[in-house]
């Protein structure tokens, strides 16, 4: 045991560290493994136990300080890419069959939708381009 080199050790601890960071999807336990790097880099240009010891701390605990803030206030925030009846609301469409307050269909990204208008007393004859404004069920509101 004592014919293998310090850095050999750290870069042993450094994937021991990354099973856990696999298995629980804890993300400071890559910090740790990034820190377990760093000592096994001081140990490899041949500096002692302690600066080892110090790289490993100083560089574990810069990343736990500065990362995990920025990941936080990442993950409140909500995804800029809008999914589902999101994503339709603002779209243009073509009207297929008349459309007035009481109903008719429109084409709508690829798909024909029933959609009736929002001012009621307003009709969109076919060939129209329409905008979306709000999904209702299966039922677009255009004008």
């Amino acid at each position: 045991m004592n014919d293998i080199s310090a850095w050999v050790w750290w870069l042993v601890g450094a994937a021991a560290l990354g099973i856990p960071l696999v298995v629980t999807a804890m993300p400071e336990f890559g910090m740790l493994a990034v820190g377990a790097v760093a000592a096994a880099v001081v140990a490899g240009l041949g500096f002692g136990t302690v600066i080892q010891v110090l790289a490993f701390v100083v560089v574990s605990v810069a990343l736990i300080a500065v990362v995990r803030p920025i990941a936080a206030r990442h993950s409140r925030q909500r995804p800029r890419l809008a999914t589902g009846i999101d994503a339709l609301k603002g779209r243009q469409a073509v009207v297929l069959e008349r459309v007035d307050g009481s109903g008719g269909r429109i084409k709508l990204a690829g798909e024909v939708w029933s959609a009736r208008s929002l001012d009621t007393g307003r009709a969109y004859e076919v060939g129209q381009e329409v905008d979306v404004v709000e999904i209702e069920g299966a039922t677009a509101i255009v004008i």
